[in-house]
């Protein structure tokens, strides 16, 4: 039983949790609040059955927060209260009871008295459960949880968790028709990727679509025969029972040929394809584990001999080839992706995987190809000093786990969402660089426009190639730096004329020390003397 202790009084709340030998009585304090709000909200996350309380508290006292619980009895409906408080008032005490309060014990109570009164909450706690569970409602529950309670037991049954005594108990238990002598065959039934880009990766119809091919599953594939359960993984668990006495070969090959049917089935009425891996033996009851296995690994061949099919499961009889290097596809990649040049890159990644495909002949060998190429952009992307999920953003999942790759044109197109997304990403850095880099030159002219601006002088300043911040200048502004330069002095120069100031102070404030030449200059600019924009 769980005990949560109400108490405004610290040092009287912490004795009450830590003096009285709760444990040994089977009783866990799982928690402790100072007043009746605190214990408001903590009631559904610690989900006691007994809550010991103070009445006067700040906030929100003990008979409260007890009316506020009762009132949300559907959500907590077996909760027993115990009110320990310093009003020996039998009026008050006899609201308490009223209110659905269990025990009213006075201060100061012993530990004695108040375990006793706990645990006799706790035992007519236990007895009114009892008494629930032979209701209607609970039969009422169970057979609308029975579904959920038998896809669990099913998984739980496929990941080893059962003995055979406790499987068969189980069974019962949910309804599930399995004699001891049981022949299994399993198979796991997944959703191919739908083809396109990036908008199909994450398809918001593959549960209703999952969901749909279990009901199929099971109408057309009824029980006992055949068991039909949720994934973990969101594939499809099919648990055939074979009938006693059937050849091995015969009964895969009518397992096979029920599931060429219900992909058939699939793909007319759901508009979707799916691919089934079958194990390639049969077994018993306890053997259902590794019958699951090669079912996975006969799905995950999808990856090399496409969607829309059934695969047997096949034993290998020799290691996996590894992906040979490809120094020169590698480079090409490289200084492609650095350029942002998406169409030289493609071309590199075309040939890197076709190099490294020619050769698969399973899905474990996709899979080293897939990890060669990932491992190429991760070293581009890690050799500019960016992390690779800043990057790739929402792929960041296919980089840890390239499992969740299941059909080569998946792989594909997630190979070919990265190529774009690192030569955007560099597109971007090279503008914020790029933007950077002239914001500075601009703030530059503007704090030092009454000297003579030279691209030298600018570039030397910032450590930069002349010819690279000329070009750099002209592609970001649209005009040249000496352009730009003549233009913010002239415009300088008409602006302190117009407001009075002298031809040689405008000369001066703008980095002219001729006045001659800046007279010249002036109205080759503006068409008129310095003079003359003065009056």
């Amino acid at each position: 039983m769980n005990l949560m202790i109400v108490e405004d009084e610290l040092r009287l709340r912490n004795s009450l949790a830590n003096n009285i030998p709760w444990e040994e009585h089977g009783i866990e304090v799982v928690g402790l609040a100072g007043n009746g709000q605190e214990a408001l909200a903590m009631v559904e996350r610690k989900r006691p059955d007994i809550m010991l309380l103070d009445v006067q508290m700040p906030g929100m006292d003990g008979l409260t927060l007890v009316r506020t619980l009762r009132q949300k009895q559907e959500t907590r409906i077996f909760m027993k209260f115990i009110i320990l408080s310093g009003h020996d008032n039998f009026g008050f005490a006899q609201n308490a009871m009223a209110q659905g309060v269990s025990r009213y014990l006075l201060k100061p109570a012993g530990e004695k008295e108040i375990l006793d009164a706990v645990l006799e909450a706790g035992e007519e706690l236990r007895r009114e459960l009892e008494e629930w569970q032979k209701q209607a409602a609970l039969q009422e529950k169970w057979q609308e949880h029975l579904p959920l309670l038998q896809n669990g037991f099913f998984q739980r049954w496929a990941d080893g968790g059962y003995g055979l005594a406790e499987l068969l108990r189980r069974a019962r238990d949910y309804n599930i028709e399995l004699p001891e002598d049981s022949r299994l065959a399993a198979a796991l039934v997944g959703l191919d990727p739908a083809p396109g880009g990036e908008e199909a990766a994450g398809r918001d119809d593959e549960p209703l679509l999952a969901f749909s091919l279990q009901c199929m599953a099971r109408d057309m594939l009824p029980e006992p025969g055949c068991y039909a359960s949720g994934d973990l993984e969101g594939k499809l668990l099919l648990i055939f029972l074979l009938p006693p006495g059937e050849d091995e070969r015969e009964a895969l090959l009518r397992v096979g040929a029920s599931l060429v049917r219900l992909l058939s089935h699939a793909k007319e009425v759901l508009k979707a394809t799916f691919s089934a891996g079958v194990c390639g033996r049969t077994g018993g009851l306890e053997e259902l584990g590794p019958l699951v296995q090669e079912a996975r690994r006969a799905l995950r061949e999808r990856m090399v001999y496409g969607t829309d099919i059934v695969i047997p499961y096949r034993e290998r009889g020799r290691a996996n080839k590894a992906m040979e290097s490809q120094p020169t596809l590698e480079k090409a990649l490289e200084i492609a992706l650095e350029t942002a040049d998406e169409d030289k890159a493609m071309e590199a990644l075309t040939g890197l995987w076709e190099a490294g495909l020619g050769r698969a002949e399973s899905a474990e060998e996709v899979h080293e190809t897939v990890l060669y190429l990932s491992s190429l952009f991760v070293r581009i992307i890690q050799k500019q000093g960016w992390s690779v999920r800043q990057v790739v953003e929402g792929d960041m999942d296919n980089f840890l786990h390239v499992r969740l790759l299941d059909t080569r044109e998946e792989t594909w197109s997630w190979l070919t969402r990265t190529v774009k997304k690192i030569a955007a990403f560099v597109r971007k850095e090279r503008s914020t660089t790029s933007n950077q880099v002239v914001k500075s030159i601009l703030a530059i002219v503007d704090q030092e426009i009454d000297r003579d601006i030279t691209l030298h002088m600018v570039a030397d300043r910032m450590y930069v190639n002349s010819s690279y911040l000329s070009r750099l200048f002209k592609q970001e502004t649209g005009v040249s730096f000496s352009s730009y330069v003549l233009e913010r002095k002239m415009e300088k120069a008409k602006s302190i004329l117009q407001e009075g100031g002298k031809v040689y102070d405008a000369a001066r404030l703008v980095g002219y020390r001729d006045v001659s030449y800046f007279t010249k200059v002036f109205r080759k600019y503006w068409g008129v003397t310095p003079g003359e924009m003065k009056i």
